[in-house]
């Protein structure tokens, strides 16, 4: 050294660049982590020295925060941050916390790159989550991301090192945003993913109850769950899976599909048990009746339960005779015992079409055997319509009178006046169709029973000795372009027949075919005694011959012409006059 001065003594400027270079170095340093070493501890702060000549001091709790080292000792090597060389008193201001947390940034900045998990500490809960100690850098934690279900106690998982993902980052404004759940999914897929490669389609695997819906159960079977359908509970109808599941119930299933993509697995319970719907057809034969437990009602039908497992639909068309257009629930209730009968097995759709009504009498069937066609009901008029009347009948069925078979004289939309709904009124039955479940009534047609003769006060009535029904010759007097008028053999009464009523053939409906003169056999079909009125029918007559000669020489479908038939009644009767 004295060698070296010898040469030049150093001057004042010397000693002043001297002293710019020590200071300008140490600028350098601020802002930045630098290496310190521990020359004393006191109280609650480390002394460190960081090689400026000056020392800085450091808060302990800095060290040994969130456990994540241990308590400094003399001589201890440490990184600090130092933010200051030399403040008022004359020390370097440094910390430890920045250090680190600077630190941390760069090692985060790699793994986020990298999509890497990164170790963090939750410590503190903030407004919508937590915040995480990553290594000194502070994360936020949204409370959606805790984990895969919601978690209400959160206290277990606080002051635990543990796994996390990083979702965001901005060094600039210093934000974190980490995820627990990211971590808990993929570590769940993994796992899942070996349980599903193990299983297999067909597997009868023991499983527990672990969550119950309305359209099933979710089935716990070691660390991945299937979903077992309420329909694959059981071969019977199961409304609700709680009627025979409970959670925490251990149950025997049998794996039905499985989707190693979607990692969905389908369970059933029924495929355990026999099928009931094997030979099924031997077992219900068609029009067998047998008895069943309503299960359930719809707007369409109600289910009746035939035994365990097998169920049969009765559609609402088939549940009553004369109630049509009524809910099935006013006719069966549900748990009620019903006796039905079976119209029809499908084995490959497992269904079984039942009828309710088809275990009654028909009321159509049993109105034909009570009263025949020519015999005379009384009921109450329950509709008007354009055409008629309806009138409801024993057996709880209607009868329609047509507007044609009102009165004899009087159009049928005037005659239709004379009726409200809720009058009682007599007809006659003219035509019961069991088939299409109609009956025919007339109200002009009562009374064709003989009229009792009873002689009038000054003699004979005109009307005495004809009753309704009767056959009378009549002769032509007049003819016109809508029927003629005739005069009835052995009296003086003379009443018009309109052109429809002339012939049962549309074609021989024409009052030309007539003469004056002529005779010509009809039927009396109007007889009213007090307004002296009578009124008859070719038409009438023709169709009562036919009926008559088809019941004695023929049938409809005896394979005789109808010809056949009335030359063999002209015949006979011909025979006997």
């Amino acid at each position: 050294m004295s060698a070296v001065y010898a040469e030049r003594a150093p001057t004042r400027d010397d000693f002043a660049a001297m002293l710019e270079e020590s200071y300008g170095k140490s600028e350098a340093f601020e802002g930045s982590v630098v290496r310190g070493t521990i020359v004393g501890i006191e109280k609650d702060v480390a002394v460190i020295d960081i090689g400026l000549k000056t020392e800085g001091r450091v808060p302990l709790k800095e060290f040994t925060s969130q456990g994540r080292e241990a308590a400094p000792q003399i001589g201890d090597f440490v990184e600090v941050y130092l933010e200051r060389v030399e403040n008022a008193l004359g020390e370097a201001v440094i910390s430890r916390d920045k250090a680190r947390r600077e630190e941390s940034w760069v090692k985060l900045e790699r793994a986020f790159e990298k999509q890497e998990k990164v170790e963090g500490i939750i410590f503190n809960q903030v407004k919508g989550g937590f915040t995480v100690d990553l290594d000194g850098a502070v994360a936020f934690l949204p409370r959606s991301q805790v984990d895969i279900r919601p978690v209400r106690d959160v206290s277990p998982l606080m002051g635990v090192p543990q796994p996390f993902q990083i979702l965001k980052m901005d060094r600039r404004r210093g934000n974190i945003v980490v995820s627990r759940r990211t971590v808990l999914e993929e570590s769940r897929a993994e796992q899942r993913h070996e349980i599903v490669a193990n299983l297999e389609e067909g597997q009868v695997i023991d499983g527990t109850v672990k969550n119950i819906t309305d359209y099933g159960a979710f089935v716990d079977l070691g660390g991945i769950d299937g979903l077992l359908h309420v329909t694959d509970i059981a071969w019977r109808r199961v409304n609700h899976p709680t009627e025979v599941l409970t959670i925490g119930q251990t149950v025997k299933v049998k794996i039905i599909k499985i989707n190693h993509e979607t990692h969905r697995i389908s369970l059933g319970m029924k495929q355990l048990l026999d099928d009931p719907w094997q030979g099924i057809e031997a077992k219900y034969p068609i029009q067998a009746k047998l008895s069943g437990r309503v299960t359930n009602i719809t707007d369409y039908g109600a289910f009746v339960e035939l035994e365990p497992g097998i169920e049969g639909l009765i559609h609402v068309s088939e549940m009553s005779w004369t109630k049509k257009n009524v809910h099935p629930g006013k006719i069966v209730a549900t748990s009620q015992e019903v006796e039905v009968q079976v119209l029809e097995v499908d084995p490959i759709k497992r269904r079984i079409s039942l009828g309710l009504k088809q275990t009654l009498s028909n009321p159509w069937e049993s109105f034909s055997e009570n009263f025949p066609v020519g015999s005379v009901v009384e009921g109450e008029v329950k509709n008007k319509t354009e055409f008629g009347l309806f009138i409801g009948l024993e057996g709880d069925v209607d009868g329609m009178v047509h507007l044609s078979d009102l009165d004899w004289n009087r159009p049928g939309e005037q005659a239709m006046e004379d009726y409200k709904k809720g009058d009682v009124v007599k007809a006659q039955v003219l035509d019961v169709d069991v088939e299409k479940e109609r009956i025919s009534l007339g109200i002009k047609q009562v009374g064709t029973e003989a009229f009792i003769t009873k002689p009038g006060e000054d003699g004979p009535a005109p009307t005495d000795g004809l009753r309704k029904g009767q056959v009378v010759t009549c002769e032509i007097i007049e003819v016109k372009d809508g029927g003629v008028e005739v005069k009835i053999a052995g009296s003086e009464f003379t009443t018009f027949v309109k052109r429809a009523e002339l012939a049962r053939d549309r074609n021989d409906q024409r009052p030309d075919r007539f003469a004056v003169g002529e005779k010509v056999d009809a039927r009396i079909t109007m007889l009213d005694r007090k307004a002296n009125k009578i009124a008859v029918s070719v038409k009438a007559l023709e169709m009562a011959e036919e009926k008559e000669a088809i019941a004695q020489f023929g049938s409809a479908d005896s394979g005789a012409s109808l010809g056949d038939i009335l030359s063999a009644a002209m015949k006979k009767r011909d025979q006997q006059s």
